[in-house]
């Protein structure tokens, strides 16, 4: 058999209940694998001895023949799920030390379903970056590399699209404000899926904007997706965004048969200076589909220019009211305060010395846009935006559309330093793809479709209607099977 820690989720259960390896042997290789794995820095939480015990009853489960599909599957867990008594930290300095007394309901899902957790992964702080470079941890590297530059790998699931490409892991839980799960996976050759709004729940979830943040796994191939995402979803009463809606078996609905379904090509998502390898990878990407029976079809979506800077306005208003919570008192970094200091100066300084520059900065515009003469100006056009953006994809879907082909990012991953040492706007342009999706509260998917010409992976993503996470993963099954993308970076740390 093959190095265990460089197998899928639908590889490696289907191994296991074969009797051909153990969760025991799974998880000591991809310990193994995340020890020698330092140089990437994915890694900023290890769990060994949960994982080890939780290898052992997996493996006791398998045996007496009562083992869920996820049963015995090594995963990195993102930094920002809360897990029970294990650092939870948000990837910042404000979160130092907080032990969380309770489990997301996302982790208790999985874990419930005998998934076993190698560790906590590093990620942008609060979930605010494109690049992982916000990190109080330090930024992740990218195992891809270009000429021995680091790479980027992808915000603000670095973390987890960098060990999921490494193989330190199995799959990892993501989540996608903006983009946050589709463009890491992107840059890194993998596969992520941010489901519908509501479809997973938000309860222990460290809150960036409630109104866009969503989980969805990071895999190795779209039908580990389909896996992982039923095992992530259910109806959760403690949030109150959750929906009532069952949860079907993704991987049974997972056909790849696009015969006759209609994708829609958004004339609106060919950007001004695109680069040809984007165009052309698109372009394949239609092909490949129309090869497999699909009707390729024009469509608009015309208020997609305005998306960007809507999201750049709910967002960080989201954030400023979210964050308001971390000040120093119950739980997390405090400042040393000075003679004479009260109450004021203690939040001051411990924010301050808490948020990184980042946070700092969305923190800032969020409080600005929701201010007292700025509020209607800035926060409400925003809102009646996002209600036109989401009437675009109503309009288009009604008109047949089954799913919609766009890029994943406007580029391959770029060299660390690169965008954070400009105007941070050009970071932010990172999620011109993407945000559209959170702002509609739909689902979407990234899947790897080719390489550039310096070698680096190139994604596509797939738009789906609203609960139609099984079409969707059958659409980009298709996609995946005609692209066969099967790169991986060679191993250099």
């Amino acid at each position: 058999m093959t190095e265990l820690n460089t197998l899928g989720l639908a590889e490696a259960r289907d191994a296991l209940r074969k009797g051909d390896t153990t969760s025991k042997e799974l998880t000591q290789a991809c310990l193994s694998a995340i020890e020698g794995a330092g140089a990437l820095n994915a890694f900023v939480h290890h769990t060994p001895e949960i994982a080890m015990k939780q290898a052992d009853a997996a493996d006791i489960r398998i045996k007496a023949g009562d083992a869920p599909d996820m049963c015995g599957l090594p995963l990195g867990i993102k930094d920002l799920f809360c897990t029970k008594d294990v650092p939870s930290q948000a990837g910042s300095r404000i979160l130092e030390g907080f032990l969380p007394q309770y489990e997301s309901t996302i982790t208790s899902n999985l874990f419930g379903a005998g998934a076993v957790m190698l560790g906590k992964l590093n990620m942008d702080e609060f979930a605010m970056g494109s690049s992982n470079e916000t990190s109080v941890y330090g930024n992740v590297i990218n195992p891809w590399k270009v000429d021995d530059r680091d790479l980027t790998p992808g915000g603000s699931s670095g973390g987890s699209a960098s060990a999921v490409a490494a193989d330190l892991c199995l799959a990892a839980t993501g989540t996608d404000t903006g983009g946050s799960i589709r463009q890491p996976a992107a840059f890194t050759g993998t596969v992520g899926i941010k489901p519908t709004y509501g479809r997973c729940s938000r309860w222990g979830v460290v809150a960036f904007a409630s109104s866009l943040d969503q989980a969805g796994p990071m895999t190795k191939s779209v039908r580990d997706a389909a896996i992982m995402l039923e095992a992530m979803c259910s109806h959760d009463p403690k949030d109150s965004t959750s929906v009532d809606l069952a949860v079907p078996n993704f991987e049974a609905l997972m056909t790849g048969d696009i015969r006759g379904k209609k994708i829609g090509i958004p004339k609106e998502y060919r950007m001004e200076g695109m680069p040809a390898e984007i165009e052309k990878l698109w372009a394949d990407g239609a092909a490949m589909m129309k090869d497999a029976g699909a009707e390729i079809v024009d469509i608009s979506l015309p208020h997609t220019k305005y998306a960007l800077p809507a999201y750049y306005v709910i967002a960080p208003a989201e954030a400023s009211s979210n964050l308001a919570r971390y000040d120093g008192v119950r739980y997390g970094h405090r400042a040393t305060l000075a003679a004479g200091d009260g109450v004021t100066e203690m939040y001051e300084k411990t924010r301050a010395e808490g948020f990184g520059p980042e946070v700092q900065r969305r923190v800032m515009i969020g409080t600005y846009v929701l201010s007292a003469g700025f509020y209607d100006a800035y926060y409400n056009r925003a809102r009646r935006v996002r209600t036109l953006i989401k009437k675009d994809f109503e309009d288009v879907f009604a008109q047949g559309i089954d799913a919609i082909l766009t890029p994943a990012t406007p580029s391959s991953a770029f060299g660390l330093g690169e965008m954070t040492d400009v105007d941070p706007v050009q970071m932010y342009l990172n999620d011109v793809f993407t945000v559209t999706v959170n702002m509609a509260g739909l689902p979407g998917i990234a899947v790897p479709a080719g390489l550039d010409e310096k070698g680096l992976p190139l994604g596509l993503q797939l738009i789906g209607r609203p609960w139609e996470e099984g079409d969707l993963l059958s659409s980009a099954y298709a996609l995946e099977r005609a692209a066969g993308f099967v790169a991986k970076p060679s191993k250099w740390w």
